[in-house]
């Protein structure tokens, strides 16, 4: 299991983000968060198998291409904090 975090930059606040991003997570098998920052970026952390996390990684950034014009990852070793990978209840927004 790997973690990804990922910080997005650019009109990701207040257009629908963090809801976008949860209801594509329900699509892959992945545990994570997605929150705003107060610096305007938002942050996600996903983890599950690498494939999973990478494909959800893109389709977020496809779903959400017309307001991101920048995005900084960084990738370790999963902690499994979150829950299983896919789980209903494993992806959310923190606010």
């Amino acid at each position: 299991m790997i973690r990804e975090t990922v910080y997005f930059e650019g009109r990701v606040q207040g257009v629908g983000f963090r809801v976008t991003t949860t209801r594509v997570a329900k699509a892959h098998d992945v545990a994570g968060f997605v929150k705003n920052l107060p610096d305007g970026r938002v942050q996600l952390v996903a983890e599950g198998g690498a494939a999973a996390v990478r494909d959800f990684v893109d389709a977020v950034q496809t779903a959400m291409a017309g307001g991101i014009v920048n995005l900084e990852c960084h990738r370790g070793v999963g902690t499994g904090e979150f829950g299983s990978p896919g789980a209903e209840d494993a992806f959310r927004v923190v606010v």
